[in-house]
């Protein structure tokens, strides 16, 4: 699935499928509900053209393709909206099980930024996440390099951001790897970080919205992340020294 620098690339994390799982049609029913007119009834064809699909759900509810499902999208490919997910063999933290990765896309236009935080609450809720993030593309190019070792990915991370581990150093896999412009923490996520913490997190919680399962949308910035803009880089770095498990940093 492509995303492009005037895309806000979605990602949650979830437990994996199980048979007759409804989640699927949840999280799609869920971002068409999010984000007014949109209806996410095509997909696209080895060429890029767009195949209606007159039975989606019924399609979503079926096809397990990667254990996961079917890439969806709207029909505009100047403001282009998609979903998919699909099974990761990997676990999210040591010794974890395989889970459901959810990758979607809104474009950065007023209407997408607006409806944002809505619709990666309604990723989150629909997947049942653990946790979860929304951040441009060039942003989240950045801070994907973040994540280093001495022997598998060596290197150093960009414009002095900290150094984030592998997810075998990371204790549970309610603990995020990272974070983004817009963060979906569930309930447990919340916990594990230590979210929130009152005295500390006046400022974060000024952006922040409590989700039906008690989970949290946390916007770090006002406007889109921007690492070229040294207020939003600081705050980026604000928020990992404020929850240093995040990305398995804090000692064992």
């Amino acid at each position: 699935m492509a995303i492009f620098p005037e895309e806000l690339g979605i990602v949650v994390y979830a437990p994996a499928l199980v048979d007759d799982d409804r989640r699927p049609l949840a999280i799609v029913h869920g971002m068409e509900g999010s984000l007014p007119g949109l209806r996410l009834g095509w997909t696209l064809s080895e060429k890029e053209e767009f195949i209606a699909l007159p039975h989606r759900d019924e399609w979503v509810e079926t096809d397990r393709t990667d254990n996961g499902f079917p890439f969806l999208c709207n029909d505009d490919k100047t403001r282009p909206v998609t979903i998919t997910g699909w099974e990761n063999p990997n676990g999210l933290a040591a010794g974890s099980p395989p889970y459901l990765e959810v990758h979607g896309s809104l474009h950065l236009d007023a209407a997408g930024i607006e409806a944002a935080a809505a619709v990666l609450a309604a990723i989150g809720e629909g997947a049942r996440a653990f946790w979860g993030r929304a951040t441009p593309f060039n942003a989240a190019v950045e801070i994907s390099r973040q994540t280093i070792d001495p022997v598998r990915k060596p290197g150093v991370p960009p414009r002095g951001l900290p150094a984030l581990r592998f997810p075998d150093y990371i204790r549970v896999p309610e603990i995020p790897h990272n974070l983004g412009w817009l963060n979906y923490w569930s309930a447990a996520a919340a916990e594990a970080i230590g979210f929130p913490d009152l005295p500390r997190d006046a400022e974060l919680l000024s952006r922040a919205r409590r989700t039906a399962t008690g989970g949290w949308v946390v916007r770090l910035t006002e406007e889109p992340l921007d690492l070229d803009n040294p207020a939003h880089l600081d705050a980026l770095k604000r928020a990992y020294e404020r929850f240093p498990e995040i990305g398995g940093r804090a000692a064992p």
